[in-house]
Formats: structure tokens, sequence, C-alpha cells
């Protein structure tokens, strides 16, 4: 199973989701928000804090990606033209996590925050990978 977790409070990353939905026809990954209790078991077994999520997770045949890494791998899975966005992975790891960190630690300033994680529709709902939606 292909796996996007992501901070459903976030408004950039809910946008990733959203984004990630609309693109990913193939229905390669199922989702889950960083908040749910499957979420918060993969951000403790990845040695993440389960309380402040500046990273998404990408799981992509049961490899784990972090941060611009994981939006690669995620972009690579799409059909075209979004497989070339991809080529951030080759990036030197120091300019990548000081690019990524930047917006990171700046996302809810920057982009803004939900009150709550979304309520997504039952058909959307289907699609998260715990059976259901915990925000």
């Amino acid at each position: 199973m292909n796996l996007i977790v992501f901070d459903g409070e976030c408004v950039l990353c809910s946008g990733f989701f959203r984004f990630m939905l609309r693109h990913d026809r193939a229905r390669q990954f199922s989702f889950a928000t960083a908040q749910s209790p499957l979420g918060q078991l993969l951000y403790r077994e990845h040695g993440l804090p389960t309380d402040d999520f500046e990273t998404n997770l990408v799981i992509v045949n049961g490899r784990t990606y972090q941060r611009l890494d994981a939006f690669a791998a995620a972009m690579r899975a799409l059909p075209w033209p979004w497989p070339a966005l991809s080529v951030c992975r080759f990036l030197p790891g120091r300019l990548k996590n000081a690019l990524y960190f930047s917006i990171a630690c700046n996302r809810y300033r920057l982009f803004g925050r939900f009150d709550t994680c979304m309520i997504p529709s039952p058909k959307v709902r289907e699609r998260f990978a715990d059976g259901g939606f915990d925000g």
C-alpha cells in the first residue's frame, strides 16, 4: 500500500493532499492525517514528534520518504507532467533540507492553519488507510 501521511490542520499540507487526490487517478495512494492513530503510530516509528508535523510521510512500495524526498516520491507516482517535479530529489541534502525547513517551519504563518482537520466526504473517506478520519 502506498500512503501519504499529512498534517490535517495545515492549509499547505491539506492542499498537497487535495492535489494528490485529484491527480492520483490510478488511486495508488491511501491517506492518513498525522493526527490520526495511524499517523501518530507512523510518526513515532520514524522518530518524529507526534505534536508538530513538519514533514509529510510518503510511503511507496514499503519505503518511507520524508521532506522533499517525500514530495519527489509522490510526484514520480503521478502521470506526466508531474514526475518532472521530482528532480528536487537530486539537490544536495543540505540544500534540500534548508529549502524544505524554511517552508515547513513557517507553513502556518505563510499559508494558515485550520482550527480542526477537515471532514472528508464519504467518497474521499474511503481513500483513508485507517478506514476513517481522525483529526
